[in-house]
């Protein structure tokens, strides 16, 4: 990677990433702010704010935004996480210019209008609504809010209906101006990019943004527990979590690795278990995600509600089984799957993009690829066993369910089979 960075007076970074045999480039703003850094009165207004940026600046209407963007053939989009938002395009090599114009546009100058604003509370709302009816979507949000109540890391990201409804034009404003500080945030080029010019333009075009960072959100605290939600679906979909590991722990890379060995893929412990030989669910899975402050490692399942009660047994029985012994073959799988996911996802410009503003703004800096791959590459057996055996000291885990779940497992039960370490445990 030819990388190159620049900082701006008023503390923005501009990081490029020249790919010069393609036509076309990703870019995009990242802010290191997102729904954690919301008040309880202003849940969801992260996301409201990535919604309304499009409605209309001083300069260009709503529906100019999305024809000027796609009269070129281009794409413009936004998301909100719990601690970034992003706004990102992808355009041919001769429409740099116009992305990076429209992007500083609506973080610089948008008008938060009353009558769009009105019109897309509603949008948020049927948002809302859809992601309620989507149970494999919902029980994350349940499962957040057990892991984190009464947190901000523990709200949905999308608020909920009597936050949203009450957001104004000055509350839009207010925390734009209080959380879209220049020194956090990142402008990220990738593919058929110049990075003079790009940093030419990001002169021209975001010098107005406010300097200083995002204040610092309180610290999430991990406390566990259980949410139980019966209701009258066909399959029963459960989670459980335990305290992962923030981004910079040095048993970061061994955690992905346990994890993806745990329930990455086809091979890994828990489908080949949990479905493969006992045919108990169709999916099943496991994931580890990384914060300033802390992680979640989530596994989920969706099953029937017969087959629901042998479900936890069989999880807590295979995470300790491999946080014992670890086999030489599935670390090595395990470490063979996450470089090639590394590696594969730098073949897209968007992809790029992500990553690199992703590592600024956790780390502080860019992660060569080279040693992202040396260190998945240390990982070993011994590394394995420390990172399970950390997930199975755990004293209090986290359960959410919904569907027909009367038939499983206790918290307590559950909860019972984790604290202490694997040989204590396996004494008793």
């Amino acid at each position: 990677m030819n990388i190159g960075i620049s900082r701006l007076s008023n503390g923005l970074t501009i990081v490029t990433d020249p790919m010069p045999q393609l036509e076309s480039a990703a870019l995009g703003v990242w802010v290191n702010c997102g729904a954690r850094n919301e008040s309880r009165p202003l849940m969801g207004v992260s996301h409201m704010l990535e919604h309304m940026a499009f409605k209309g600046t001083e300069r260009r209407s709503a529906r100019g935004i999305a024809e000027e963007i796609e009269t070129v053939g281009g794409f413009l989009n936004a998301y909100t996480g719990r601690e970034q938002t992003a706004f990102h395009a992808q355009v041919l090599k001769a429409d740099v210019p116009l992305a990076l114009d429209i992007l500083a546009d609506i973080l610089t100058h948008p008008t938060f209008d009353q009558t769009e604003l009105e019109r897309e509370r509603q949008v948020v709302l049927q948002e809302i609504g859809q992601a309620r009816d989507t149970p494999d979507d919902v029980i994350f949000d349940h499962l957040q809010a057990t892991i984190y109540p009464h947190q901000p890391m523990g709200w949905p990201i999308l608020g909920e209906d009597d936050t949203v409804a009450g957001f104004s034009r000055g509350d839009l404003q207010s925390y734009m101006a209080g959380n879209y500080r220049a020194g956090s945030m990142v402008v990220v080029a990738s593919g058929a990019v110049d990075h003079e010019m790009v940093v030419r333009l990001c002169e021209e075009k975001f010098s107005s943004l406010p300097p200083g960072t995002t204040p610092t959100p309180a610290t999430a605290q991990w406390i566990g527990g259980e949410s139980r939600v019966a209701d009258d679906l066909e399959q029963a979909h459960m989670t459980f979590a335990f305290p992962g590991l923030c981004h910079t722990d040095p048993d970061i890379y061994a955690l992905q690795v346990y994890t993806m060995a745990l329930g990455g893929g086809m091979s890994s412990r828990l489908f080949q278990e949990v479905r493969e030989k006992r045919g108990l669910c169709y999916t099943i899975s496991a994931m580890a995600q990384s914060a300033t402050d802390g992680g979640v490692v989530a596994i989920y399942t969706g099953t029937g509600e017969q087959e629901a009660r042998e479900i936890a047994p069989v999880v807590a029985g295979e995470m300790a089984a491999l946080a014992s012994q670890p086999g030489e073959a599935e670390i090595t799988r395990a470490r063979a799957q996450l470089k090639s996911a590394l590696l594969m996802g730098l073949e897209r410009p968007a992809n790029r993009a992500e990553q690199l503003a992703s590592q600024l703004l956790t780390h502080g800096r860019i992660v060569d690829v080279g040693e992202q791959i040396a260190k998945l590459g240390e990982v070993d057996a011994a590394a394995i066993r420390r990172v399970g055996e950390r997930l199975m000291a755990t004293e209090r885990p986290a359960m959410a369910s919904l569907g027909p779940v009367g038939k499983l497992e206790s918290f307590g039960t559950f909860a019972a089979r984790f604290g202490g370490t694997v040989a204590m445990r396996a004494a008793e």
